[in-house]
């Protein structure tokens, strides 16, 4: 049994398995085409943290591969509140087949999943987001192919994201430029676990546009994430240099892609003609969550098909 808490949960291998997976479970459900390889299998949802995009591409996922969900949010769970996490995870994996949770620490999922008899992914937490990134980078290759060798500019706040782009770059072999305000710079303690990471797998820079030269993907997200939101009005102001624009866009490269992973405030972290400019690939990238997501669930619960 597997479990799929962060990035490096995977290896390089199996993440070209679940690329290629997901690229024919999409073509499947494009062309209205039934799979239901998890027909008599339940998928229990626990929010701790609300979503749209999490919510819909698991749930929708789910049901399209046959199976079915239970919902739980606070109201219903409250990990570690109403019982200790281990006793929840002792009796919901008894009663379901797969578990995803979306909470606010990483210790919370990783002491669920040491209790879970069954797989158990990471939704979101506040380290980590393995399931958008598995997003972003099918939809990279989706375009453009392979994402080795190249370039991702990461614009922006070093949280849950830009660790988890740093884990994906050091596994996958390509870079990131890292541009963050002081103060909100990555933890590479925390995105490498305390190993030291690939040589070159990234670079910091203090200027943003600096760091989107001759980049193929320039990426960000919001500037609060959902538990900071006491920080807004200083990271506002910090984060005034750091809107990915038109000028930014300008010195990646020509077929430079721009990707965020949702919801977006236009004028704070990204321009108007730039989240819905040409170069911009976010919807395509939404709806992938829910195709790689289905091919993640399959593959852990059936393995490689």
């Amino acid at each position: 049994m597997k479990h799929y808490l962060q990035f490096s949960d995977f290896t390089a291998d199996e993440y070209h398995y679940l690329f290629s997976r997901a690229a024919i479970i999409k073509g499947k459900f494009k062309s209205y085409e039934k799979h239901h390889p998890l027909s008599d299998r339940t998928l229990a949802m626990i929010f701790e943290k609300a979503s749209t995009r999490t919510r819909v591409s698991f749930e929708a996922g789910m049901y399209q591969l046959g199976g079915s969900v239970v919902h739980l949010t606070t109201g219903d769970s409250q990990l570690g509140r109403a019982e200790p996490i281990e006793d929840s995870a002792r009796v919901i994996s008894r009663m379901v087949d797969l578990v995803m949770i979306r909470t606010f620490g990483q210790e919370k999922i990783e002491r669920f999943a040491e209790f879970s008899r069954v797989p158990v992914i990471n939704g979101l937490t506040n380290e980590f987001h393995p399931c958008q990134i598995l997003a972003d980078l099918f939809t990279y290759i989706e375009h453009r192919g392979s994402i080795a060798g190249k370039t991702v500019a990461w614009v922006g706040d070093g949280n849950n994201m830009a660790n988890t782009w740093l884990q994906a770059a050091d596994l996958l072999g390509f870079t990131v430029h890292v541009s963050t305000p002081g103060g909100y710079e990555v933890d590479e303690k925390l995105a490498f676990g305390g190993r030291p990471p690939r040589e070159g797998c990234y670079k910091v820079f203090k200027d943003p546009l600096e760091a989107c030269k001759s980049a193929d993907l320039v990426t960000t997200d919001v500037w609060t994430s959902m538990g900071y939101e006491a920080e807004n009005e200083a990271r506002r102001k910090a984060f005034a240099d750091w809107c990915v624009d038109a000028e930014m866009m300008a010195a990646a490269r020509p077929d430079a892609l721009f990707m965020h992973c949702l919801p977006a405030h236009r004028g704070e972290e990204v321009m108007a003609d730039v989240i819905d400019g040409p170069q911009s690939v976010v919807w395509d990238e939404a709806e992938n969550r829910m195709h790689v997501q289905k091919a993640l669930m399959e593959y852990l619960l059936l393995g490689r098909v």
